[in-house]
């Protein structure tokens, strides 16, 4: 599974309006429960929180990922959201985190989960793609610098 195969322009908001680390899961997961992916909205969200209680998923260079395996939804699921200003999400290297990754996946499909991640992982390495994508003012122009990646 890529990432480009599970992410559509409904699912990318640009910019952000939450301030805080619950705020933005929160606008990430309203993208996804709007897109048809999301069986029980509580539990997913649930289930978020704690896997952040497990350690931050605020990663270094502006980037955050917050993810969990859930029952809460039916198929693998991607969100993306900017805030160019940024916020404070915890990271590892306590910088403001402006691009943010919500993966769900079901707990049967944990592979795909992990393939997403990886993915993520190798695009956000690139401080230069990492600049363009936080510069990024719509749905799809983020989707395009994944298509160029």
């Amino acid at each position: 599974m890529e990432l480009l195969d599970i992410l559509s322009t409904n699912c990318i908001k640009v910019p952000l309006l939450g301030d805080n680390k619950e705020e933005v899961i929160r606008e990430l997961l309203d993208l996804l429960e709007a897109a048809g992916g999301i069986v029980d909205k509580a539990k997913t969200f649930a289930a978020i929180m704690d896997r952040e209680l497990l350690g931050s998923t605020g990663l270094e260079r502006g980037v955050a990922i917050p993810h969990a395996k859930t029952e809460g939804v039916n198929r693998v699921l991607l969100s993306i959201g900017i805030k160019p200003t940024g916020i404070d999400f915890q990271s590892i290297d306590g910088e403001l985190s402006r691009l943010f990754f919500l993966i769900l996946a079901p707990p049967d499909k944990a592979g795909h989960h992990i393939e997403i991640l990886t993915e993520l992982a190798k695009a956000t390495k690139s401080q230069a793609f990492c600049r363009l994508l936080s510069a990024a003012r719509t749905p799809e122009e983020v989707i395009e610098l994944f298509t160029e990646e």
